[in-house]
């Protein structure tokens, strides 16, 4: 398993940025142990139904703070009292800002460093999202809006989301992609390319793309355009211009050193404001057919050896300038500017210089 250090990429094992942790339909009220970032953490919802995600283990006496079904605090429902969480082992109560602000045996006294360590967590688009930061700082980047998931009254259908499970696969693999310009054949069934280039800008890369497809546009012979985009390390989203035009996500979040948990979702935008059974169907379709592209990197990925220095040659994509944009997010804010003027920029790898008109 390859881990950050072989790859070369920082000061941090792991990045930082907004990151999905999970389906939001599937997360419910009761606290759920979440392992991401080499750790378990606890995620549960208040009263309110506001999200929460604290660490796992109680200051106290170490007691995991999710994994219990015989403490009454649990049998009697008081594992979540409030917008609080409450220990299984002695009942400390943790509110929403990680303090402890009561110990049933001890009305009197609770000690100040009674706290849980506390991650920024928002709900958005069905998915929750977590900040993370080696750093420990507050989010210098802003969640992507995800707007056509507001947007039913124009004719989008929300997506339903793909769980891919877990490679054993440094997220790094995955990004390489935007840069991949070799593959869209051999892979995706990409033929008459027409276009692709990456435009670096500050925590976003962008990949714009136009070609026939041998299936999607082999009655027509028209070119499909793709733009795909990172917003910081680990939020892919792509649309495309169709018939129905169409809004891809792909989040991974690093479950341990070297390997990551991969998610896929798509909307699908239909000509008429409500969309109807069929509609429905067709959409559903279409995401079908998305996830299936992304299967055939997956076999890909979770098939492969580490590529520590990929054997470029000019036709491929600049790898090496994706790598180094991607090496922000593992090393001290102090160092991001520096980063990102290596690279800020436009690289055409096929077809005649574009301006930069697309940009997401």
């Amino acid at each position: 398993m390859a881990s950050t250090a072989n790859y070369k990429l920082g000061e941090f094992d792991y990045p930082r940025g907004w990151f999905m942790i999970g389906d939001a339909a599937q997360m419910g009220p009761q606290p759920e142990t979440v392992h991401f970032f080499g750790k378990d953490m606890v995620f549960y919802r208040g009263a309110s139904g506001t999200p929460y995600l604290v660490d796992a283990y109680c200051p106290h006496m170490g007691a995991h703070l999710g994994i219990n079904s015989t403490s009454y605090i649990v049998r009697d429902g008081e594992h979540v009292d409030g917008e609080s969480i409450r220990c299984p082992f002695h009942g400390w109560r943790f509110g929403a800002d990680g303090r402890c602000n009561a110990i049933p045996y001890s009305p009197d006294f609770i000690p100040k460093a009674a706290r849980l360590t506390t991650y920024p967590v928002i709900e958005r688009a069905g998915i929750i999202w977590m900040w993370h930061d080696p750093e420990g700082q507050e989010p210098d980047q802003d969640l992507p809006a995800f707007a056509a998931w507001d947007l039913e009254d124009d004719g989008w259908v929300r997506w339903v989301i793909d769980d891919f499970g877990t490679l054993a696969l440094h997220p790094i693999e995955i990004v390489d992609n935007m840069a991949d310009f070799g593959h869209m054949g051999p892979i995706h069934g990409s033929l008459d390319n027409q276009y692709f280039d990456n435009v670096f800008d500050g925590h976003k890369v962008i990949q714009r793309f136009d070609a026939g497809h041998r299936t999607l546009t082999a009655d027509t012979g028209e070119t499909l355009s793709l733009d795909t985009w990172y917003e910081g390390p680990a939020i892919l989203q792509a649309d495309m211009r169709g018939t129905f035009p169409s809004h891809m996500l792909i989040a991974h979040t690093p479950v341990d050193d070297g390997t990551v948990r991969v998610w896929h979702a798509l909307m699908v935008k239909m000509p008429t404001a409500e969309a109807a059974l069929a509609d429905l169907q067709v959409a559903r379709g279409y995401q079908k057919a998305s996830h299936d592209a992304l299967a055939q990197d997956v076999e890909i990925w979770a098939n492969k050896q580490a590529c520590f220095n990929p054997m470029q040659i000019p036709a491929d994509g600049p790898y090496g300038k994706v790598r180094i944009w991607y090496s922000q997010f593992y090393n001290p804010r102090s160092k991001t500017t520096a980063i990102q003027q290596r690279v800020n920029g436009q690289i055409v790898t096929y077809g005649e210089k574009r301006v930069v008109e697309r940009a997401a």
